[in-house]
């Protein structure tokens, strides 16, 4: 056996496995303290949201769980059990030329993933969500997202793939790097044209219409020294009861957006504090540095497929005989993330110290106390457990456990009294 089939089976597995006893270790503490509400959140969360939050975290987890054990069955029949392999064999027979061959087979195998998620999909929104009260999408509309979604990724992907295979195969041995800057280059002109060309697609944008609001949000991103193109309401209730708000779109086009769920469970103070928290993450230059973590990565990953692809035994020992571009990007595709699995923990690490930080600027330009109100409003609208299990929590979440983060900004809200 190669050295690459034994790691690439030893991680399967070991991923696998550490999925299922953290899955174990989060629906054992939500049923531990199911029955009684921790101290700090007594007065706002009654035993019966409290109850709902654990069911609701148990569901979803139980549904994770096979989601889990499914993806590690695809990936394993894609690779050594000869999937992209035998599929690659029967586009071949239809004597296309390149790239169009390899495209059909990028397009037939992520079309294949797609079908495998789908009923996780359905029953996700259709039968957890529904049943917590959470969902309020229609079939049609359901269906209308998933076509809309579908069109979009082909427009996009399509030529992507497209260019990719081209480039592997025509540019030389620096076809990573040309790869790597027309990503980058595709990367921010989408994140432009999102607010206002694609995400209009799904949902309706409109102007924030509290003039009250509007006022105290714009005497804030004053104060901030932000600049963007106004502040939106989305009309998430079409699909959702859970709130939120966001940042999108990059330079002069950036957005505020509100969920129109969100408006509705808080008061300005704490929207304001809430905005102010998003704020920091611009401000303390978060949103930058994570785009260039992420550049450098994908640069990275791409010298390391540029390396790959030249040698034979990155595709048999993962399960395919004859070399080609379009199975060196797919092997990569699906093989990669199995070894990436056990990086999360340092991800989610350094996302929850920005969390802390954002809150600390938020607690400087609005106030603490109303951005704790504001978030146990929203664990107890959006039933989000405030008893994790303590290793998953340090393992997978990229915000600060419930009961940490709420007493640091009470802590916070302390000092600013003094």
């Amino acid at each position: 056996m190669h050295w690459l089939t034994a790691a690439f089976l030893v991680a399967l597995g070991c991923g696998t496995v550490l999925r299922l006893w953290l899955a174990s270790r989060q629906i054992r503490a939500a049923r531990t303290h199911r029955e009684r509400v921790p101290a700090p959140f007594a007065a706002q969360v009654s035993l019966a949201d409290h109850r709902k939050a654990a069911d609701y975290t148990i569901a979803r987890v139980r549904l994770g769980r096979i989601e889990g054990v499914v993806d590690a069955l695809v990936v394993l029949v894609l690779t050594l059990g000869g999937g992209i392999e035998a599929l690659d064999e029967l586009w071949g027979r239809l004597e296309w030329s390149e790239p169009w061959r390899g495209l059909a087979l990028i397009v037939s195998i992520v079309a294949l993933t797609m079908l495998v998620g789908l009923p996780f999909s359905i029953w996700r929104t259709f039968r957890i969500e529904s049943a917590f009260g959470f969902n309020r999408t229609t079939p049609r509309l359901y269906l209308l997202d998933r076509l809309k979604g579908l069109a979009l990724a082909v427009a996009i992907g399509c030529p992507l793939a497209l260019a990719a295979l081209e480039l592997m195969e025509h540019a030389g041995r620096l076809w990573w790097l040309y790869s790597w800057l027309g990503w980058l280059l595709i990367s921010f002109t989408l994140a432009w044209a999102w607010p206002a060309f694609i995400a209009p697609l799904f949902n309706r944008f409109t102007p924030l219409g509290d003039a009250a609001l509007k006022m105290r949000i714009e005497a804030l991103l004053e104060r901030c020294g932000f600049a963007s193109k106004g502040v939106f309401v989305v009309d998430s209730s079409r699909r959702t009861a859970h709130g939120n708000a966001y940042f999108t779109g990059v330079g002069r086009s950036k957005r505020i957006v509100f969920f129109d769920t969100l408006l509705e469970g808080l008061g300005g103070a704490e929207i304001e504090a809430v905005l102010a928290h998003e704020l920091g993450h611009f401000r303390l230059k978060h949103i930058r540095n994570g785009l260039i973590v992420s550049a450098a990565a994908s640069l990275a990953g791409l010298a390391l497929l540029g390396w790959l692809v030249q040698q034979p035994w990155f595709y048999s020992a993962l399960g395919v005989s004859t070399p080609s571009a379009e199975c060196a990007l797919l092997l990569f595709l699906v093989v990669a993330p199995v070894f990436l699995f056990f990086l999360t923990p340092i991800a989610a690490y350094r996302s929850r110290r920005h969390e802390f930080a954002a809150d600390r600027f938020a607690a400087a330009h609005a106030s603490a106390a109303d951005l704790a109100a504001a978030l146990v409003k929203l664990y107890r609208e959006n039933a989000t457990t405030l008893t994790p299990d303590r290793i998953t929590s340090a393992f997978y979440d990229s915000h600060p456990p419930a009961l940490a983060r709420i007493a640091y900004l009470r802590k916070l809200a302390e000092h600013a009294r003094v």
